[in-house]
């Protein structure tokens, strides 16, 4: 039997997003950060979360979310910057570990007092004279004592931002960038949460942030050498970009929202963008393809503006043969982008012509060697093995599929039925071996 890493992925896909431009610039915002803080050989996985709030979390040593409303809201690619080096300050700082301990610690402690203020209530319950004072006392105590193991987890919270605002600083610092982004950030957080209640961003209520915090980070970050870095014109274009792509899908089926944002007075290159998407989803590919053609004439070496061209024809009325051109030259241009590649072979299982399922094959298999947990690409894989009468490989592909959607009876039968198929011990004959005797983690509580 093979030694399984097989890991399910189905959790991790509710309300996330993808997309490949949003990730490549993500991926270059934490990179660096990510290798300073020596956390670059954890595989350390950033999440988008369909979220317009402001927010940014971990839930474990692995795993960094951040709500798309984060990109959105960050006017420069700093700000998102020191948001991503301060989560990853958690992360290295083993917070999340020690903070379920310190929750444990908490509940023991309240638990505890609240024990002795139910004897103390039930003593004067069943006693003579006194009993009232003693019963009240027996109240108080407990009240006393689940406010002071709630003071002592607020402090330990604090302390442990506090820890994750310095790491972050010194991340920065060893990446030649500037702390400022953070400031910026803390700052606008602190006026929302002195001004409004209800409509506070997450962010401002996960991160705790007092005056004090804001100015013991001001002083730390002032004294850098780097305190004055701006960002290249060239990356500040590219967040700008993503945050008009950002608004344009959330409104896509809002016309008047998007040229609200994005008037057409506004003949930069992010509203041109913006107006594209919006135009796609509101009036068809007829209308939007010229529009994406001068993005094109402008950079005709964006891979995004070619993938979106092939993605608005595909489901917008183009029809799968037609974007299959603009997708290979996106694949062309970002090899590496894998979820590029997926949407080029479902533009040519799309088309109907036996004639490009190898290819179609061969985008996938190069794709699933990073999206080794896409659901999507291995049923489009499955699909393409099946035309090909490779009935052993669609079984396989199927067991895959349904793995990471968390089906793992299903996924179980379709690797039996594979693996018997399969030469014993051959590479294919063990993957579909993992699947077997793959055991589901048991549900908690």
């Amino acid at each position: 039997m093979a030694t399984s890493v097989l890991k399910p992925s189905a959790a991790l896909a509710q309300g996330g997003i993808r997309d490949a431009e949003i990730e490549s610039l993500i991926a270059e915002y934490s990179n660096p950060i990510l290798r300073a803080a020596g956390l670059s050989s954890q595989n350390i996985r950033i999440h988008l979360i369909n979220d317009r709030s402001f927010n940014a979390f971990v839930v474990d040593g692995q795993n960094m979310f951040l709500h798309v409303g984060a990109i959105m809201k960050s006017s420069t690619p700093n700000q998102l910057i020191g948001v991503i080096a301060h989560e990853a300050g958690h992360i290295e700082g083993s917070h999340i570990s020690r903070m379920h301990t310190q929750i444990a610690r908490a509940q023991q402690a309240a638990l505890f007092f609240q024990l002795l203020g139910i004897a103390s209530i039930a003593a004067g319950a069943l006693g003579g004279g006194g009993g009232n004072d003693m019963a009240e006392g027996g109240a108080a105590l407990m009240y006393g004592g689940q406010s002071a193991a709630m003071r002592s987890f607020l402090n330990y919270k604090r302390a442990e931002e506090s820890a994750a605002d310095q790491a972050a600083v010194r991340y920065l610092n060893a990446t030649k960038q500037s702390s400022r982004g953070m400031i910026e950030t803390f700052r606008l957080f602190l006026e929302q949460s002195s001004t409004a209640g209800r409509g506070v961003d997450p962010y401002a209520q996960t991160h705790p942030l007092p005056q004090e915090r804001i100015a013991s980070l001001q002083r730390l970050a002032s004294s850098s050498p780097y305190f004055n870095q701006k960002d290249s014109p060239e990356l500040q274009l590219r967040h700008d970009m993503v945050r008009a792509k950002l608004d344009a899908f959330i409104n896509k089926k809002n016309r008047a929202v998007v040229f609200r944002d994005y008037p057409e007075s506004n003949q930069g290159l992010p509203a041109r963008y913006a107006r594209a998407i919006s135009t796609c989803y509101t009036r068809g590919s007829a209308a939007a393809v010229p529009l994406i053609d001068q993005l094109i004439a402008a950079q005709p070496n964006n891979p995004y503006f070619h993938e979106f061209k092939g993605q608005c024809l595909m489901e917008e009325g183009g029809g799968m043969n037609q974007a299959i051109p603009p997708l290979r030259t996106a694949v062309k241009l970002a090899p590496k982008a894998s979820l590029i590649r997926v949407m080029l072979a479902q533009a040519l299982l799309g088309s109907n012509n036996n004639a490009v399922l190898n290819e179609a094959v061969e985008n996938l298999r190069l794709a699933l060697v990073t999206e080794n947990t896409n659901s999507a690409a291995y049923t489009q894989l499955a699909n393409a093995y099946a035309r090909l009468n490779r009935q052993a490989d669609a079984e396989l592909a199927t067991a895959n599929a349904y793995f990471h959607r968390g089906r793992y009876t299903d996924a179980k039968m379709q690797a039996k039925r594979a693996q018997a198929a399969f030469p014993l011990g051959s590479p294919n004959w063990l993957k579909a071996d993992d699947i077997i005797n793959f055991q589901p983690p048991k549900p908690r509580g």
